[in-house]
């Protein structure tokens, strides 16, 4: 049988997450026709901003914020809502999500068309205002998912693993949305300038080891990777902030591929737990390289062991638990009728 989350129907998708928030949903599409124009604004727009094409930002966001979005509606879709008082929580958490995206978009947008950037600008008393209540609206995000976080905890699901790779995959989603507050804290290079009597233009910035938007040989376009535009030279604090946020499609994938493989229920948790571990340390690790000033594809040796460390201890409590758990699969498969299906 195959399982909900890999159903790839186009129409049976969208009823299926359209009836969890039809709002969200609408504004789910509506952010796939701004990335269309966004797309047409990077082919057509030479302008740049922070030594970037002016419409990469909203581009990126575009993507991030349609695949956030439809992944919330699917896994609104499990939260148990037979109780008013949680349908009530879901639909307001659904309106807030939306409310924050209208934040956001009004802001990075205006900033585009302004020619400045929308994310650490305290150039003026406009810009500051924007910046500060678009650090307002993602906090208040970070409240709503922490709210389907509460919402998974407080319910039983028919397959605990799969209940797991749920509750894991939104927890570790709203690390990665914290983790943007490293981006706010000040440089050094900026605290240095304010002591010296300069102006209050910058406050915080995605790089380490550098200032935002200047590469390796000095002033112009940022050294950046293709695609991301995450640095290349120096550390990226963006990394760990992408890496945390798509929790949320990676861990209930987990979940959902291993109810398709013959194993006990007890495996698949314990499966579902391991894969969360070395996803948030993936996180961090990668948010610790970032904050060493260290470029994602230039790690040292330190970066190697703490990798190798995480890739062999996931590998070797996973054999555990497929091992332990041996004798119990085989008992539920000698027990079951000829003919059955081991799928799930």
């Amino acid at each position: 049988m195959t399982h909900p989350a890999l159903a790839l129907d186009p129409v049976a998708v969208w009823r299926r997450l359209a009836v969890q928030h039809r709002p969200l949903a609408l504004s789910g599409l509506a952010t796939l026709g701004l990335l269309a124009l966004f797309v047409v604004g990077l082919l057509l727009d030479p302008r740049t901003i922070g030594g970037a094409p002016a419409w990469l930002k909203p581009t990126k966001f575009a993507v991030s914020i349609t695949v956030y979005t439809f992944a919330l509606l699917w896994l609104l879709g499990h939260v148990r809502q037979d109780v008013r008082w949680r349908a009530r929580l879901v639909r307001a958490a659904g309106w807030v999500v939306l409310a924050v995206f209208v934040v956001e978009w009004v802001a990075i947008l205006a900033q585009v068309l302004r020619g400045t950037t929308s994310h650490f600008n305290f150039a003026t008393p406009f810009d500051a205002a924007l910046y500060s209540t678009m650090g307002v609206a993602i906090n208040v995000l970070m409240g709503a998912n922490v709210v389907v976080v509460v919402l998974l905890l407080t319910q039983r699901f028919a397959s605990p693993a799969f209940g797991w790779s749920l509750r894991w995959g939104m927890a570790i989603t709203v690390l990665g949305m914290a983790q943007a507050i490293l981006m706010t804290v000040p440089t050094a290079q900026q605290l240095a300038g304010w002591q010296a009597g300069g102006p209050v233009t910058l406050v915080g910035a995605h790089s380490v080891g550098a200032p935002d938007g200047v590469g390796a040989g000095g002033a112009g376009r940022a050294t950046g990777m293709p695609a991301t535009g995450w640095r290349s030279d120096v550390g990226d604090l963006r990394v760990g902030h992408f890496v945390g946020l798509h929790a949320l499609q990676v861990l209930p994938l987990v979940g959902a591929l291993l109810q398709r493989r013959r194993l006990s229920e007890r495996q698949r948790a314990g499966l579902v737990h391991v894969a969360a571990a070395g996803y948030l340390g993936l996180t961090l690790l990668v948010t610790w390289q970032a904050l060493r000033a260290q470029p994602l594809l230039s790690p040292d040796g330190w970066t190697w062991a703490a990798l190798g460390a995480l890739v062999v201890a996931c590998a070797v409590v996973a054999s555990m638990v497929v091992w332990l758990g041996r004798g119990v699969v085989d008992e539920a498969h000698d027990a079951a009728p000829a003919g059955a299906s081991m799928g799930a």
